[in-house]
């Protein structure tokens, strides 16, 4: 350890006794010694060199490691966790070597004023305790670079607490303050700690802090809702227990009233016992069973190292065990499964994460203990970015981190032995745990975490098992056997259902049993209505095994073909002759059937590393879709050139994503065109997607120009309603039925009518039974839905007249709310009246 530490002035603004902070926490140094700014620049630096140790996933405070040990905790304002990374920018990261003076954060002090407590911003030297702390200013202004605080070593820095003497004593709780252990009630949790003779550790998700270390509780990173373990040793450990249970379960004070407010739309708390969940579904379908609780224990990881050459060589047999179990499934999966399986294939081979893990063993790490932080590392990075898409990725992380453990082990992944009708309960499942269990006696999935695109929603879907995502903790309270009703279509969870909605979903399952068998067997027939009006319905497609069901179930055509799945979860873009090959293989497939081909959509929540797309703080708003592929030109005739390739060419259409300007058609039908001449073709229809509500007030001009309209309501009722679709707080409120986005609908169908287009939807909502009289209403002839619906859909059509559609559409546009619309699907339909054509 050497000398005494002098530390320059982190912030530029007025400097202040801690004391002074209006915070009991910092100004009673409950979290230890030091000052603080009040910041007139929104920069923050480091105050000497060292290792950064700590970023918070809200990016509003960093806590660097001295040479000398002191852990130098740097917080930018109070209470500024409630700003969720609002107004913050982190210039660093968890394990960076930096130098005095180097840029750590940039932060906006305008949005910091409208949110933030106060701007006074503490630093404190955490383990105090081992230090003489003085401050060199009080009470005036300082500039960066600045003497500002002595730090002198007094004694030797106090080692982890171990666990060696006496019966360790367990409690798990899960934790109710509302922004997890950062800085405050990690120093609350450290003081409880601290008040027992007892040695106490936290553990979480194979992770373990001294429970009297507040940086290294808040370093755990523990959030809301997270299940946690305390660990005690001593006489007073029973007590110890006790008191910490209470202090991390209960709220904080400030935000008693959001809380509140919460828990009547996500029900994530309440006293009561749990009657009915809404959550957001996730795969559609209707379940009866039993609740069969999945709480799978964290796998163990041999801490105690030995010689780097073995960890190293244990480590890469076991990665090299989980690849070959991973490749060997890719012959025998269906087309999503093998995606999933080819996505954690790429990030098992990652050369950075193998390269992280391999310096921590270096480091002194075992095998496990290295992948489990080499990998923790990038799913914090990827669960503070904010991104619904991006959390669900860090659940592959997540996943191969298991999977990579239990090799390490030597242990089997524990067999779940279900019942029939089984209804999985479930914090946030996994991928491989989903695969694990047997399909036959999974009746649904009912999980507090979780987004509707995530891999496990995927697989369900594909597996024909009902699931509801993002119910909240209270879902997880439910006891195992308990009678559940599930339903994926509306994401509804009923609890200990009494006899009458039991036999009443119970004939509602009959009865979808009996429509599907009825409907499979006339899918391949043409859909009129009742009346003699031909409504198409095609099929949206993104493998050729979907191409193959589709046309199983009746499909006329594909409506859409998604040709992300080219360019996702790869280090480069697809050539060209990667491109036609998957598209004449699904033209193949559909054997003349239409084939409409969606140009590259792409950005927001669909990234590509290979594309150096600029850093956006709103994404969705940002560069996708079309603007891509004006962006990257070649890009686009690489794409444009396949497509031109396909025979017959006549079964190919080409449509545009994202389209909110006339001047994006024009650019690209005129590549399109320049393209068609030099290869000797004749250019297919030219079509353009409708999803931003520009297109849709737009549609009579953008109809002058384009060949078809096809209306995607996932992206409209976004951007109509301002909400993110991908959000599990927000999905379910995201409801394409809502009157202003089927007003936008029908501006869009009259627009492409005005010139004699074809108005189709391939959005969500053409999956929608309840919808397709609506939609049909408001002027849509062509309905392009999953694959396994198309059956039904078919022959739900047959049964309507237009009369009824139009009557029905007028009635959904003047309703107050998507739920008004809905309840007037639920309502009986009169009589079809033939020939009845309005």
């Amino acid at each position: 350890m050497t000398d005494a530490l002098t530390l320059i002035a982190p912030l530029a603004g007025w400097a202040m006794p801690l004391a002074e902070t209006p915070d009991p926490v910092f100004a009673e140094k409950m979290l230890g010694e030091g000052l603080a700014i009040d910041p007139i620049l929104g920069e923050l630096r480091a105050p000497c060199d060292g290792e950064v140790i700590g970023l918070h996933a809200c990016s509003h405070a960093v806590t660097l490691r001295a040479d000398n040990g002191a852990e130098v905790l740097l917080h930018i304002g109070l209470e500024t966790v409630n700003c969720g990374g609002e107004g913050f920018e982190a210039m660093t990261a968890i394990g960076l070597r930096v130098a005095a003076g180097d840029l750590l954060l940039r932060f906006d002090l305008d949005v910091l004023a409208r949110r933030a407590a106060s701007l006074v911003s503490p630093i404190v030297v955490i383990n105090s305790r081992n230090y003489a702390v003085e401050p060199l200013v009080s009470g005036r202004e300082v500039g960066f670079g600045e003497p500002v605080l002595s730090i002198r070593p007094v004694g030797a820095v106090a080692p982890a607490p171990t666990s060696a003497g006496g019966e360790a004593l367990r409690r798990r709780v899960k934790v109710g303050l509302a922004h997890g252990l950062h800085a405050r009630p990690a120093a609350l949790v450290a003081r409880e700690a601290g008040n027992f003779a007892a040695e106490i550790a936290l553990e979480i998700a194979g992770r373990r802090a001294n429970a009297k270390s507040p940086v290294a509780v808040m370093a755990l990173g523990v959030r809301f809702g997270d299940e946690i373990e305390f660990v005690a040793i001593g006489e007073d450990a029973a007590a110890a227990l006790e008191a910490l249970a209470a202090r991390v379960a209960e709220g904080e004070e400030p935000v008693v009233a959001l809380i509140a407010a919460v828990v009547e739309s996500t029900q994530l708390e309440s006293s009561s016992p749990v009657s009915a969940l809404s959550g957001v579904p996730a795969a559609p379908g209707l379940a009866i069973g039993a609740a069969v609780r999945l709480i799978e224990p964290e796998v163990a990881v041999i801490e105690l190292a030995g010689a780097p050459e073995a960890e190293q060589a244990a480590l890469a047999g076991a990665l090299a065990a989980v690849r070959g179990a991973l490749a060997g499934r890719l012959a025998s999966e269906t087309a999503q499964r093998r995606e999933i399986v080819e996505a954690h294939l790429a990030f098992i081979g990652d050369p950075e994460l193998r390269d992280v893990a391999g310096g921590a063993i270096v480091s002194g790490k075992s095998a496990g203990a290295a992948w489990a932080f080499a990998i923790g590392g990038y799913v914090d990075q990827l669960r503070a970015a904010g991104d619904a898409r991006m959390m669900e990725r860090a659940a592959d992380l997540t996943d191969l981190k298991r999977q990579v453990l239990l090799q390490l082990s030597g242990e089997a992944s524990p067999m779940l032995h279900l019942p029939d009708n089984a209804i999985i309960i479930a914090d946030d499942l996994l991928p491989s745990q989903l695969m694990e269990l047997d399909p036959a006696r999974v009746a649904g999935l009912a999980i507090a975490k979780g987004g509707p695109t995530s891999h496990v929603a995927i697989l369900a879907a594909s597996m024909n098992i009902p699931a509801v995502v993002a119910l909240g903790s209270r879902v997880l309270s439910i006891e195992d056997g308990a009678l559940l009703i599930l339903d994926g279509d509306t994401g509804r969870l009923q609890v200990a259902p009494k006899p009458a909605e039991i036999v009443a979903a119970q004939t509602g399952l009959a009865e979808r049993r009996g429509r599907r068998a009825k409907a499979q067997a006339s899918a391949a027939e043409p859909c009129h209505t009742a009346d003699g009006a031909r409504i198409e319905v095609f099929a949206n497609l993104g493998a050729v095994d979907e191409a193959r069901a589709a046309v199983e179930n009746g499909a006329e055509g594909c409506g859409l073909l998604r040709t992300e799945f080219l360019f996702m979860e790869r280090d480069a873009a697809p050539d060209e002759g990667e491109q036609f090959a998957a598209y004449q293989a699904i033209a193949d497939v559909l054997d003349g059937r239409p084939l409409v081909i969606r140009t590259l959509d792409i950005g927001a929540d669909k990234p590509a590393p290979y594309l150096a797309l600029p850093a956006e703080e709103n994404p969705a708003l940002g560069v996708r879709g079309v603007r891509v592929s004006l962006a990257f030109p070649e890009l686009l005739r690489t794409q444009l050139r396949a497509i031109l390739r396909v025979r017959p060419l006549t079964q190919v259409q080409i449509m545009l994503p994202m389209v909110a300007a006339l001047a994006e058609i024009r650019t690209v039908r005129a590549v399109l065109d320049e393209l068609a001449a030099s290869m000797g073709v004749s250019a297919p229809h030219f079509g353009v997607m409708v999803e931003t509500p520009a297109a849709a007030v737009i549609a009579d001009l953008i109809a002058a120009e384009a060949d078809f309209l096809s209306i995607g309501t996932n992206d409209l009722a976004q951007y109509a309603l301002a909400m993110d679709r991908t959000s599990p707080q927000l999905a379910a409120q995201v409801d394409a039925m809502h009157p202003a986005v089927l007003r936008l609908v029908q501006q869009a169908a009259a627009g492409g009518s005005r010139h004699g287009r074809t108005v189709s939807v391939c959005g969500g909502l053409a999956s929608e039974l309840a919808a397709a009289p609506i939609l049909i209403g408001l002027g849509v002839t062509e309905l392009s839905a999953a694959p396994a619906r198309v059956p039904e859909l078919k022959a739900a059509i047959r049964e309507l007249t237009l009369a009824q559609c139009r009557e029905i559409a007028e009635l959904a546009l003047v309703q107050a709310s998507a739920a008004d619309v809905r309840a007037l699907t639920l309502a009986p339909a009169p009589k079809p009246r033939l020939g009845a054509v309005s």
